[in-house]
């Protein structure tokens, strides 16, 4: 966690500004397939500057991620750098993009930068561009080499609606499949 920050010498006096350093751990934040590490805080520097409608906080946060590949769920780290830029006010608007100032004079910067870490989480992390994944059938690791497992053999509960489809293909004149790839899953 992030400590508040003590801008009571900033509080009304427009244009004066200082500089923070702010360095800690943000818990809870992660997906499926991304999170923070633990291993690593979050650092950077917050310029934070007096306006009349408040205190603007501006920086760049570093940090690593712990990650998980979307297609071969081979576990990685990877770093991360977010610029932020926003705004503290007194009283925000429950609509607004702002975030509170506590009234004692001290800000709280653990929600802004939990909001600028959590976007730059990957929906889908991939180890590396040319990741092969997974065999859809046997789970190997496709990165490894090739898959040696053998051709799955069709459920033979399936076979009511082989006939089926073998009897409406004779009444309609069409061919019936061959069982091939496009039948059993095999792109």
């Amino acid at each position: 966690m992030i400590g508040a920050i003590d801008v009571r010498d900033l509080v009304g006096r427009y244009g004066t500004w200082k500089s923070e350093q702010v360095s800690g751990t943000i818990d809870d934040l992660a997906t499926e397939l991304a999170g923070l590490s633990e291993d690593t805080p979050v650092s950077g520097e917050l310029v934070l500057e007096s306006l009349a409608e408040g205190i603007l906080a501006s920086g760049r946060l570093q940090g690593a991620l712990s990650l998980r590949c979307a297609r071969c769920l081979k576990e990685f780290e990877q770093g991360f750098s977010v610029e932020l830029r926003e705004l503290f006010v007194p009283f925000p608007h429950e609509d607004s993009d702002e975030y509170p100032l506590d009234p004692e004079g001290f800000l709280d910067p653990d929600q802004m930068m939990r909001d600028a870490i959590g976007v730059e989480l990957p929906f889908a992390p991939v180890c590396r561009p040319d990741c092969r994944g997974l065999c859809a059938r046997c789970g190997g690791d496709l990165n490894l080499g090739e898959c040696t497992c053998t051709e799955a053999d069709i459920d033979p509960r399936w076979d009511g609606l082989e006939a089926l489809l073998h009897e409406w293909n004779q009444l309609t004149g069409d061919q019936a499949p061959e069982r091939g790839p496009e039948r059993t899953g095999k792109g």
